[in-house]
């Protein structure tokens, strides 16, 4: 967890502390929890109020629910492999290999884009605390492990299937748990 410096003097990666150890829970509640209450809101209250958006707005709604799943089902799986490894249930080595194929990077649409401004308030509100969650889980992955140990997958036509390889991950980190 600490690091020697060039001066000789040991440093601590506070992500890394977090992240190993009892402190990590709160962080890791507060994904789990926003995972529940997009996919409640979207098979719910989303729906309905899908149907009154324009023709612009549904189709604005429609790519930014599936950016929004996609961003909240990595970052879970990256919780997932952390809580693996904080319970000794993997080893870092293991969680660096599975984590892989963990992209921290989904971006939104900007809120300047036409028909933004018709997307329900509760719908940006989990796009927004998505987007905040992403980046601080992000920061914690590249003090953690380094910002070179973000590999992505290779995109082979017919080889990857980005659904299979985020099935496997998350396989991999229950059924160890």
């Amino acid at each position: 967890m600490s690091e020697v410096s060039k001066d000789g003097a040991k440093t601590v990666k506070l992500a890394e502390r977090r992240v190993f150890s009892q402190s990590f829970k709160p962080l890791y509640n507060e994904g789990m929890g926003l995972v529940e209450q997009a996919a409640e809101y979207l098979d719910g209250q989303g729906r309905a109020e899908a149907k009154r958006l324009s023709r612009l707005g549904a189709t604005l709604y429609a790519a930014e629910s599936m950016r929004l799943t996609t961003r909240l089902m990595q970052i879970a799986s990256w919780l997932l492999l952390q809580r693996a490894a904080n319970s000794g249930e993997m080893t870092r080595d293991q969680v660096a290999s599975e984590k892989s194929k963990v992209r921290l990077d989904t971006a939104s649409a900007h809120e300047d884009v036409a028909g933004w401004t018709e997307l329900p308030a509760d719908f940006v509100d989990l796009v927004t605390r998505s987007l905040r969650l992403q980046a601080l889980v992000r920061r914690m992955d590249e003090e953690v492990y380094g910002a070179g140990a973000r590999a992505v997958l290779p995109s082979i036509a017919g080889r990857s299937n980005p659904v299979s390889d985020q099935i496997t991950l998350l396989n991999t980190a229950f059924a160890r748990g």
